[in-house]
């Protein structure tokens, strides 16, 4: 037990134990972040130097330096942050219902659900304010949850059924998306289009506000739920054998994950693979216990989508490249290296 740390909430709330090598980790993925997030704030058209951008976040900076980095950088990094962690904890609590690493929210129709409502709201209400798109795309992957939870019962949701109904809603969303494109104008096409793929070009504050307490208090519920996802990992009968409320725990996890993406696609729109990528590679550094793997989780998502935003920016400057481009250059071989490696399972 020297390995781990107890934490406690309450005397009879809730209690923890972390392993010191994810704290390691978690600490080290947070001090990345912090270093990409200050990188990232200082480039572009006008570069900032880190130290001067320091300045600024302590509010000793130059105006002129305050004005580029805290109204135009600075909401923008926010919600890279924002959106990477709460794909990679959706992403998570996934892999842990279906106990498969290659299940995601954007693999298993959660993030079509959400592409369909957002881009039937951008073709057929073109008049309407954009203001609209983040609880359109909210309540569309909310109620694909609820159509994968309804069409995978059958005395009870096992792991396989929602895996199998989960990428049948994948391929029927995207079919429905490409018909609403193609009968749609050319530039409301570009327009949905831009948003498939994945950008979070344009957002500011309000975008931030907006998402940032759904975020932060979705991941504390999903942290506190830590032990029934380790539970639901042992398998259903262990799981039942041990007093878990097995259905129910299955379909309240399953809505916090489609809270989770409902809210980062809201405003980042469909990023893909980052829900795929970061729990795996957190499991893969300290081992599939939940509580550590979501905190891991966390920071990698950030890490990811901040880096995709960075070379999405500077890359070809001064066009400006989706950060979904760079996400599914990442994303797509690693997801065919999991399916080589997990192909006699």
């Amino acid at each position: 037990m020297k390995d781990y740390l107890s934490l406690r909430i309450g005397k009879r709330f809730s209690s923890f134990q972390l392993h010191k090598k994810t704290i390691w980790f978690s600490l080290l993925a947070l001090l990345i972040v912090i270093a990409v997030a200050i990188v990232s704030l200082g480039m572009g058209e006008m570069k900032i130097a880190p130290l001067d951008v320091l300045k600024v976040l302590l509010g000793i900076g130059s105006e002129e330096n305050a004005l580029i980095v805290e109204q135009f950088r600075l909401p923008r990094i926010v919600i890279a942050i924002l959106v990477g962690a709460a794909l990679a904890v959706a992403g998570a609590i996934m892999q842990g219902l279906v106990r498969n690493p290659l299940a995601s929210p954007d693999v298993l129709g959660v993030s079509g659900g959400a592409s369909v409502f957002a881009v039937g709201f951008l073709i057929l209400f073109e008049t309407a304010s954009i203001k609209w798109l983040p609880p359109i795309a909210f309540l569309g992957a909310t109620l694909t949850t609820f159509l994968l939870y309804a069409l995978s019962w059958k005395k009870g949701v096992t792991p396989l059924r929602l895996v199998m109904i989960g990428v049948g809603i994948k391929i029927a969303a995207g079919a429905i998306v490409t018909m609403l494109i193609m009968f749609s104008p050319f530039l409301l096409q570009n327009k949905a289009l831009l948003w498939l793929t994945g950008s979070i070009y344009g957002v500011d504050w309000n975008d931030v506000f907006m998402i940032l307490p759904w975020v932060i208090g979705l991941i504390l519920v999903a942290g506190l739920l830590a032990r029934r996802v380790n539970i639901q990992q042992l398998g259903d009968d262990l799981a039942t054998s041990l007093g878990s409320s097995l259905q129910l725990d299955r379909f309240f996890l399953l809505m916090i994950c489609a809270a989770l993406t409902g809210t980062a696609v809201s405003v980042g729109g469909d990023i893909s693979f980052v829900a795929l990528l970061a729990p795996h590679i957190a499991k893969q550094l300290i081992g599939p216990s939940f509580g550590g793997a979501m905190t891991l989780s966390a920071f990698l998502g950030a890490i990811i989508v901040l880096l995709a935003d960075l070379i999405a920016r500077m890359a070809f400057s001064p066009i400006e490249v989706p950060v979904g481009v760079f996400t599914s250059a990442i994303g797509a071989p690693f997801f065919i290296y999991l399916l080589y490696k997990n192909r006699n399972r």
